[in-house]
């Protein structure tokens, strides 16, 4: 009988602020980081998944981490993995941490962390990539991984069933072509705002060059700095090219209904995080005041009830799920069946280490076994640091390639672990010294 024996959480930090990828209106200078968890077991394998964060605050979310190892140590690991559902309700209903949410923060990504290394754990077990576990589980199955408490005056279990089950004819053929063709992507290489007007332009030709079909650009620092760069955008890539924006929370309202209008002339394709992901309200006056141009948001929404608020306000033209931002893969899935409920497209958020990687996994099921669709769909893509991931994600034609190998994609190489732990690692010892 194998049973675990460790929860081990490192700290890795990657120095990209040095070179200002991942800068936007709100965040100048980013490291991107992960608090890294490996979930070893007796028998010596291990689950390993992530939490992104930008650098300080890594410390933070490794100790809450660190905290759920009584969940797990010493007990039977096939008994876990047998109901996965219940292992991620009990940490949700620990009523100690649940205080520190409830359901949100912090705490509840650290329970997304620990329900994600499961998931990896038991795709390594069976040999799959974790897109593909999903989408060959049964309805009933599905349903069993879903908490609808709180969901149930806008999507209840029968609900939810029946958007499964109108799903399951047609998963193999939809299962082929995700192999033969890809799920569509986007990039936000080009757009972070550190970068000069020279590496803009580069960039934006290579993501036409590789076949990008939308790219993004970040605002909201300054309105004529916008527009120099998006006319810059139209430049190269052409008046009918589709070019997203994304504030990342830099607005109030009515500050945000003034940049888009602004905007407006040079085209948005949507406008990404307006004002503050609390703010369902705001959302929707934003959206109603600035159509056509859409409103899509997610990234920071902490949990499955927010996204419900979000639609049921008709708040958002796109939901934005992000791998480690809630509790885990059984949240997004809610996310997900929410959002094919509302008939709502979702493009993941992936600007971030390990979260391209990571978020693949989810788009693809619900491709398969949950909307049945990627019409208005596309995951986001960034170039940077997948090289330091066991299985790297990979993009061809403009499209995510649908992974084989198993797992759920977050597995780093042991070496860059330890040349990147903080603060001990060579990478962050040497500018120190």
């Amino acid at each position: 009988m194998a049973t675990f024996t460790a929860l081990d959480v490192s700290d890795v930090r990657f120095p990209t602020s040095q070179s200002l990828d991942g800068s936007d209106a709100m965040n100048k200078d980013p490291d991107y980081s992960a608090a890294y968890l490996e979930l070893r077991t007796s028998d010596g394998r291990s689950g390993a998944s992530l939490v992104f964060t930008i650098g300080r605050g890594n410390d933070v979310q490794a100790e809450a981490i660190r905290v759920l190892a009584p969940h797990l140590l010493c007990r039977d690991v096939d008994e876990v993995l047998d109901d996965l559902g219940a292992a991620g309700a009990a940490m949700t209903e620990d009523s100690q941490l649940r205080w520190l949410g409830p359901e949100k923060g912090v705490m509840q990504m650290a329970i997304g962390a620990v329900v994600n290394a499961l998931w990896d754990l038991r795709c390594q077990r069976e040999g799959k990539p974790l897109w593909r576990v999903l989408a060959e589980l049964d309805p009933e199955e599905l349903l069993d991984l879903v908490d609808f408490r709180y969901l149930e005056d806008a999507l209840t279990r029968e609900e939810a069933r029946e958007i499964l089950e109108a799903a399951v004819p047609g998963r193999a053929e939809r299962i082929a072509r995700l192999e033969a063709t890809g799920y569509p992507a986007y990039t936000t290489t080009p757009g972070w705002l550190g970068y000069s007007d020279e590496k803009l332009e580069r960039l934006l030709g290579e993501a036409r060059d590789q076949g990008f079909d939308m790219v993004k650009l970040k605002v909201g620092e300054d309105i004529e700095d916008d527009l120099r760069r998006f006319a810059i955008a139209r430049r190269v890539l052409g008046e009918d090219f589709p070019i997203a924006t994304d504030a990342n929370q830099r607005w109030g309202v009515d500050e945000a209904v003034a940049a888009i209008d602004a905007l407006r002339p040079a085209d948005p394709y949507w406008i990404e995080e307006p004002t503050s992901p609390d703010d369902v309200l705001g959302h929707a006056a934003i959206r109603r005041r600035i159509a056509p141009v859409r409103v899509a948001t997610g990234e920071h929404v902490h949990n499955r009830i927010m996204f419900k608020q979000l639609l049921q306000a008709d708040a958002v033209d796109v939901v934005q799920i992000d791998a480690t931002r809630v509790g885990g893969i059984h949240e997004n899935l809610a996310i997900l069946l929410l959002a094919a409920k509302f008939g709502t497209p979702v493009c993941p958020h992936a600007g971030g280490v390990g979260l391209c990687e990571m978020v693949q996994h989810l788009a693809m099921a619900d491709f398969v076994a949950i909307s049945g669709t990627m019409e208005g769909r596309r995951i986001e893509y960034v170039d940077h640091l997948h090289e330091h991931f066991v299985e790297p994600v990979r993009i061809s034609g403009g499209a995510y390639v649908a992974p084989r190998g198993p797992g759920i994609g977050a597995r780093m190489h042991p070496d860059t672990i330890a040349q990147y732990r903080f603060p001990d690692g060579p990478v962050w010892k040497e500018p120190a010294a």
